[in-house]
């Protein structure tokens, strides 16, 4: 008996399969409810799609989909102004302005997809990429014509199985992904810090010194509201002096996040005299902790060390919840490699519609990924 594979591709959470978490157990970013954040308070040049793939009647595997559009974006990052951003943003917007991403574009990792153990690998992956070509198809009967394909992130060995369906992409790798292995003696963050070699504990307690007069507070939905303004600035000026953005968080994206996943998503307001100058947060997935989107004022973070205390302050929360590691994501690797994370070189695959370009599409990706030079660290003894 032959086994007949089949998707379905929904542009909606309510339309999803009643059995849709079953599949999602192990990664919360695939769960029904965190699609329903994404789909209601999304980028405002992101539209999401869901594939549900099926043996026969059976839901076998589910995948995120993200289009991204860059017509309503304002800047691609305001960092570098050069004659490389200026070439680099006419290439984006001419060649590469309308991207599908086959995974997360908000988060680092392996949050494209999850299929049932018992499923046949090779048969799902390439159901999803027939899912994917139809959906592509659909996009251009919307007159939203799909330029870069992108599925990501992987590490080297959940990429082998992708790059085996999808012959004619170029796999690329991009900033690794920070990961901080928490020790599985450590019970306290003291025990963090004794880990540390002098220079890096030394560097602790110059930071935890700076941060003298910031008071920190763990917000709740009303206060998330209260502040979504101040919230939303001081996340707008993080974004906008990233070297390369591709997209802006809707400014009700923090409380609607609070709203649905409750205990599961924290926000730290940092605030001087009841001003609120920053804020981290923070997803609880699994034994994992995620590190998401944060904020500050630039002229305080300065003074007072602020990024790297609210490192520190991860990392402390995390061990005493007996967390098994922090994902810190991409960007800013030294500071997060001098407080103890590591690097994981992460793979992508990118295609593009116009074959032509396809066949050039490993100069036209190193000029629309920005180089990082940075050095490793290691902070332990």
């Amino acid at each position: 008996m032959t086994t007949t594979y089949t998707f379905q591709i929904y542009n909606s959470t309510p339309l999803l399969p009643l059995e849709w978490n079953s599949l999602a157990v192990n990664n919360i970013f695939l769960t029904r409810e965190y699609l329903e954040v994404l789909e209601n308070s999304c980028p405002v040049n992101m539209i999401c799609h869901f594939i549900g793939i099926f043996n026969d009647n059976k839901l076998e595997g589910i995948a995120l989909t993200q289009f991204l559009f860059a017509e309503k974006l304002e800047s691609f990052g305001e960092r570098d102004q050069c004659l490389k951003t200026s070439v680099r943003n006419f290439a984006f917007k001419n060649f590469a302005s309308h991207v599908l991403f086959v995974g997360n574009n908000m988060l680092t990792g392996q949050n494209a997809f999850a299929f049932n153990k018992e499923a046949i690998q090779s048969k799902v992956i390439k159901t999803l990429h027939k899912a994917i070509n139809q959906l592509k198809k659909d996009l251009k009967a919307n007159g939203k014509k799909v330029h870069i394909t992108s599925i990501k992130d992987f590490t080297a060995t959940e990429i082998e199985p992708l790059q085996a369906e999808f012959k004619n992409n170029y796999t690329f790798s991009t900033q690794p992904n920070m990961v901080f292995e928490i020790n599985k003696n450590w019970k306290s963050e003291q025990d963090y810090i004794d880990a540390l070699s002098k220079k890096y504990r030394d560097q602790y307690k110059r930071a935890r010194k700076k941060a003298d007069g910031i008071v920190k507070q763990k917000m709740s939905l009303a206060d998330i509201k209260k502040y979504e303004d101040i919230i939303y600035d001081l996340y707008f000026h993080v974004a906008k002096n990233a070297p390369f953005n591709t997209f802006f968080l809707a400014r009700n994206h923090f409380s609607f996040f609070k709203e649905i996943m409750k205990d599961n998503f924290l926000f730290y307001g940092y605030f001087i005299e009841d001003k609120l100058i920053g804020f981290n947060t923070l997803i609880k997935n699994g034994n994992t902790m995620d590190t998401y989107f944060l904020g500050y004022d630039e002229t305080i973070q300065r003074e007072k060390m602020l990024y790297l205390n609210m490192l520190y302050d991860m990392i402390a929360y995390s061990i005493n919840q007996g967390f098994r590691e922090i994902v810190f994501a991409r960007t800013a690797l030294e500071i997060k490699s001098s407080v103890g994370a590591k690097p994981v070189k992460m793979y992508g695959l990118i295609t593009h519609s116009n074959t032509l370009i396809n066949h050039n599409i490993a100069k036209l990706f190193n000029y629309l990924e920005p180089k990082t030079d940075w050095q490793e660290r290691n902070p332990f003894k």
